[in-house]
């Protein structure tokens, strides 16, 4: 059967579901999204909306050839135009919403009623919210001990990603963004050997490769001023501060590569407290053997802890998002 007609059929099939309900019974609305991890992340969004008249149901866009991914979304549900009050489609933001319309992707990401996106990179970029990130160490390691300061390092790690971040938008908005890929972006947003007691010298690595990189873009693009000047005006304008850089480079590397080895020296130390108290408060050693075994036990892994970390819910970026949600409700009621 061709996928055009398939997608037809299976919208028609939800309105038609809708329709044959009983008048008391809810109202089913489909949510499609990228992969298993966002079916988690978009049920905390919408499941606020859910009351005695609807409810929504997270899935992959098939469930035939389990094929995943935003392509596969987009591809699936926005040719033909399948989607409306009955099947929406959930998105992470990538770039599309900061090259703003330059690409057709981006067109159809911003511009369907029916299509929603994170405004920040991806649903990674959520769950390493930086005011959100001791909790996380909390859950982990049962310690509540605050001694390294997450909230001033993403803010001097962003201030000196910003500027390059800048390149990075105007050169995927005009095209030249083979001579400078997200890749190679990310390879300097490494801050490399993070030190918990000593994080200076990780803000410095990415600040000199930083200036670095941006004086090899200046020679290659000498003429480029004034449209960098725009560039950096107009994703201001849609919310990208110097401050919260970090909220919208590459969410994956981000998770992996940045955010979960810092947490894992963190909660180290933290884990290694707490055995400490342990071991010198015991009287004797069944009691230290006992509450030791305990606490080992109760230990949670850090990267399980962190997709499940909601601290985002009080971001800008998260209302905004639960604002386009709120807007397509009260359009179809």
């Amino acid at each position: 059967m061709p996928k055009r007609l398939r997608d037809n059929i299976n919208n028609r099939y939800f309105e038609a579901a809708n329709a044959l309900t009983s008048k008391k019974a809810r109202h089913r609305i489909v949510a499609y999204v990228e992969s298993y991890d966002d079916i988690y992340f978009w049920r905390t969004v919408l499941s606020e909306f859910e009351n005695e008249k609807r409810y929504f149901e997270v899935m992959l866009p098939s469930k035939i050839n389990l094929t995943r991914g935003k392509k596969s979304v987009l591809m699936n549900f926005l040719e033909g135009a399948p989607l409306g009050k009955d099947m929406i489609a959930c998105v992470d933001a990538d770039y599309d919403y900061l090259i703003h319309g330059r690409t057709a992707q981006s067109r159809r990401v911003l511009d369907s009623p029916y299509v929603f996106h994170t405004y920040v990179y991806a649903i990674e970029n959520f769950q390493c919210y930086a005011p959100s990130l001791h909790n996380v160490c909390v859950s982990v390691t049962l310690n509540d001990h605050r001694f390294f300061d997450f909230c001033e390092y993403f803010r001097q790690f962003s201030e000196a990603l910003f500027p390059l971040f800048v390149w990075s938008i105007m050169l995927y908005r005009n095209g030249n963004y083979t001579k400078f890929s997200i890749s190679d972006f990310n390879r300097i947003a490494d801050p490399g050997g993070f030190s918990v007691q000593n994080p200076e010298p990780s803000i410095a690595n990415v600040k000199r490769k930083v200036r670095t990189k941006i004086n090899d873009l200046q020679r290659q693009f000498p003429d480029a001023k004034d449209e960098y000047l725009a560039t950096k005006e107009d994703i201001k304008a849609l919310g990208v501060t110097a401050q919260t850089t970090y909220l919208y480079i590459q969410g994956h590397h981000l998770f992996d590569t940045v955010v979960s080895p810092m947490l894992s020296k963190v909660c180290n130390l933290l884990r290694q407290e707490r055995q400490n108290e342990i071991y010198h408060a015991s009287a004797h050693k069944t009691q230290k053997r006992n509450e030791m075994s305990c606490y080992e036990n109760s230990l949670q892994d850090i990267k399980v802890m962190l997709k499940k970390n909601t601290g985002y819910m009080t971001s800008e970026p998260f209302r905004r998002l639960q604002d386009d949600v709120r807007k397509y409700l009260d359009a179809d009621a």
